[in-house]
């Protein structure tokens, strides 16, 4: 069998299979198209009074970040928003685990989206020790239940995985060290959880095991290409919402009201001007 067909006929057998990395000029096109359904969907959102939170998780360096700022950027500040919780408080790791989540769910009309969320207590704190083992287990328990009381609520929930091979993620790293304007993307945390890269694996499978649920399941982005990654996980988000377009009709903008005669503009001598940057 020649290379073409072996390639042909694998792609056929294999439905997640990826061709080459997406081209700048196509990335752009389709983002533009993808961007404007984003924003037919917010208005929609936010006419029906609806509520979105979604998720996204993965390991290090998988490119969540990017994704979400793709996500977010043709969207109104006003209905948007982007969690993205530090460790918690004194004060917090005696409340209930989910507390200091369930304080950033959304409102009618607003979308919230989770740079990681309540499942750092599957992963980070179950890895490096920071949760006890009781602990641990109570929200594998309780997790599934949790989510099913937020879908019986009306909130639209949607958990994304972003899977990021050795090869790339180990490229990604070495380039973030060696960039002084990307390395602050590399926690200490970051750099310790490299030693248990295979517990981190473990506790993703153990994750999925006990909260891919029905009415909340994960869904998993290829993310070796982050272009494509982030123009899929986009469109899947616009295929999970029954959205219609509710765009408003364009603007009538009134006359502009004739400037007062008595009114003078100030010099620009008289204000701090910018200067224009050496090009």
């Amino acid at each position: 069998m020649s290379k073409k067909k072996k390639r042909a006929a694998e792609k056929q057998t294999d439905p997640t299979r990826q061709e080459g990395k997406v081209k700048r000029k196509d990335y752009d096109a389709k983002l533009d198209e993808l961007h404007m359904e984003l924003v037919k969907l917010q208005y929609w959102i936010k006419a029906a009074g609806k509520k979105l939170v979604v998720l996204f998780e993965g390991r290090d360096a998988a490119g969540k970040g990017g994704a979400i700022k793709c996500v977010g950027e043709p969207l109104n500040p006003r209905g948007c928003r982007v969690v993205a919780l530090g460790k918690p408080s004194d004060m917090e790791h005696t409340q209930w685990y989910f507390q200091r989540y369930i304080a950033h769910l959304p409102s009618a009309g607003e979308i919230v989206l989770f740079d990681r969320s309540w499942y750092n207590r599957a992963g980070v704190d179950h890895v490096m020790g920071f949760c006890t083992q009781e602990e641990y287990a109570e929200f594998l328990r309780s997790c599934p239940e949790f989510e099913q009381m937020l879908v019986r609520a009306g909130i639209i929930l949607l958990k994304y995985w972003f899977s990021v091979s050795d090869e790339e993620q180990e490229r990604r790293f070495h380039e973030r060290a060696g960039n002084p304007a990307r390395r602050w993307k590399l926690s200490e945390m970051d750099i310790q959880s490299r030693e248990k890269w295979v517990e981190f694996s473990k506790a993703k499978d153990e994750m999925f095991l006990h909260t891919d649920i029905k009415q909340a399941p994960w869904y998993t982005v290829e993310a070796d290409d982050k272009r494509r990654a982030r123009l899929n996980c986009i469109a899947h988000i616009l295929s999970m919402v029954p959205y219609v377009d509710a765009t408003p009709p364009p603007l009538q903008l009134p006359p502009r009201r004739a400037p007062d005669e008595k009114y003078v503009r100030p010099p620009k001598s008289d204000q701090h001007i910018v200067t224009d940057v050496e090009m």
